[in-house]
């Protein structure tokens, strides 16, 4: 199979941004590269090197980087990143590991038995494919913390409904194409949910607001009703519930 194309190209994106484009595909190893700029940038930042940004956001294959132009030219900022980009090392990323829990069942489960029919399996075995599966967190969008999330079993991939739910819970996890993903707000959403976690991936009231960030890896652990129902309970008390197990 031929080698993904890791180009770079330089897109302007208004006045005071522009788009470092590696890939046109949703590219692991794209994705890879496109996190360790990021933090290759904050870096620089942080050391003086490069002054005028006042945000980047990593996705699937590209990083928009906004920033003052009184401060640093368009022209300036994409020839640093071209430089920092040809500077990487990223063989060694594995981004920490969260273990999360999951109810697989209640309100939120809204297309478990349908989905574990279309796919000839009982909703035991879906469960056991979807929670033996390790996920990486492609990036955080659409809504405050929302996680798209690689690494869905080829057998669950599964198209988005054609009429989208006009409001799924903050917490449910699902299935859009080939993708999963984890709610982080309650909203309307064309995804295949399974189940719930009483994680919240965004609440306001921490120092650090989102608790996922893009190339982080995710696995999901089963737990039962009387489970979920104590650590929501935890959750809407502040607390955290999980904490990252450091990339080794």
């Amino acid at each position: 199979m031929q080698a993904e194309d890791h180009t770079p190209r330089l897109l302007p994106s208004g006045e005071q941004a522009l788009t470092f484009q590696i890939s046109e595909a949703v590219d692991e190893g794209a994705n890879r590269r496109i996190i360790a700029l990021a933090a290759a940038l904050d870096r620089a930042i942080a050391d003086g090197e490069i002054a005028g940004v006042t945000e980047r956001v990593p996705t699937y294959r590209s990083l928009l980087v906004r920033y003052d132009p009184e401060r640093i030219r368009g022209a300036a900022l994409g020839e640093a990143l071209l430089v920092l980009h040809a500077g990487l090392e990223t063989g060694a990323e594995t981004g920490r590991l969260w273990r999360v829990p999951v109810h697989y069942g209640g309100p939120a489960a809204l297309d478990l038995e349908s989905l574990a029919g279309e796919k000839g399996m009982t909703p035991e075995e879906l469960i056991a494919l979807h929670s033996g599966a390790e996920y990486r967190v492609y990036m955080i969008g659409f809504a405050p913390g929302f996680a798209y999330l690689g690494g869905l079993p080829e057998i669950l991939h599964a198209p988005r409904l054609p009429q989208p739910r006009q409001l799924v819970p903050a917490g449910a996890i699902g299935i859009g194409g080939k993708q999963g993903n984890i709610n982080s707000v309650a909203g309307p959403s064309g995804w295949r949910f399974l189940g719930a976690t009483p994680v919240r991936l965004f609440d306001p009231r921490r120092a650090d607001p989102f608790l996922l960030e893009a190339g982080d890896r995710v696995r999901f652990e089963p737990v039962d009703a009387a489970a979920f129902a104590r650590l929501s309970a935890e959750a809407e008390a502040g607390s955290a519930l999980i904490a990252p197990e450091e990339a080794a």
